[in-house]
């Protein structure tokens, strides 16, 4: 059979026609069945946990504006007290546990995505930041981090004059 055959009738035949072979799909297929061989080998510990780009903990946003950076890290259903938070060689490190809860023996899972164990983020940090008056504070499970710009990496505009060129 021919590709002109199977081309609609009333259809152009001067249209490409596109072949998708499903190569992204057999990639990502071969990814999770890595992870799972990798996994089932070492199970669940910490020499190996699959890292996606969905699966970070803790989630951070990272802001930066003319005076100062801004950290946040969501740590729903953690304390204060549970967090350490250190600047060492410019890089900012959130490092924690979060303990598990007690299952109860009736019930079971249908799907279970909330994280427990110990984690550890850092953050490199530009040569413009000021570790030394690094602030944070935790309110509703939030972690916000706030640290200044140096004095001398503070940038203000400046204008400049328009020249009529004749």
């Amino acid at each position: 059979m021919t590709l002109r055959e199977l081309i609609h009738w009333n259809r152009p035949f001067n249209i490409p026609v596109s072949r998708r072979t499903g190569f992204e799909r057999s990639l990502l297929s071969l990814q999770d069945d890595m992870n799972h061989l990798l996994q089932s080998f070492f199970g669940e510990n910490d020499f190996y946990r699959p890292a996606s780009s969905y699966e970070t903990f803790p989630a951070v946003d990272i802001i930066e504006n003319e005076k100062d950076f801004k950290v946040k890290a969501e740590l729903a259903g953690m304390q204060p007290e549970d967090i350490e938070i250190s600047v060492t060689d410019g890089f900012l490190t959130i490092k924690g546990e979060r303990e598990e809860e007690k299952e109860e023996k009736d019930e079971s899972y249908i799907r279970r995505e909330t994280s427990y164990g110990s984690f550890q983020r850092t953050i490199a940090l530009p040569e413009t930041a000021d570790t030394e008056k690094a602030e944070a504070s935790f309110k509703n499970g939030v972690l916000s981090l706030n640290v200044p710009k140096k004095a001398e990496a503070i940038q203000k505009p400046k204008k400049l004059e328009i020249k009529k060129v004749a």
